[in-house]
């Protein structure tokens, strides 16, 4: 099923964290982060915040 829109933005930011998740990668959670939050927040605050998170998760998960 092709998804359009915002929706099918999303599923691809769900696979990149999916991705970086698994592989503990600070800079993969960060970039991941970043992505997701760009596309829900279409904001800069929400870019920056994505990128914050996806990264202290990424780092958690990389130790």
């Amino acid at each position: 099923m092709i998804r359009s829109g915002r929706f099918k933005h999303l599923s691809i930011g769900g696979v990149l964290a999916a991705l970086a998740l698994l592989s503990g990668c600070t800079l993969g959670g960060a970039a991941a982060g970043g992505y997701i939050g760009h596309e829900t927040t279409h904001s800069t605050v929400g870019t920056v915040g994505g990128a914050v998170a996806g990264g202290i998760v990424g780092y958690e998960l990389g130790k």
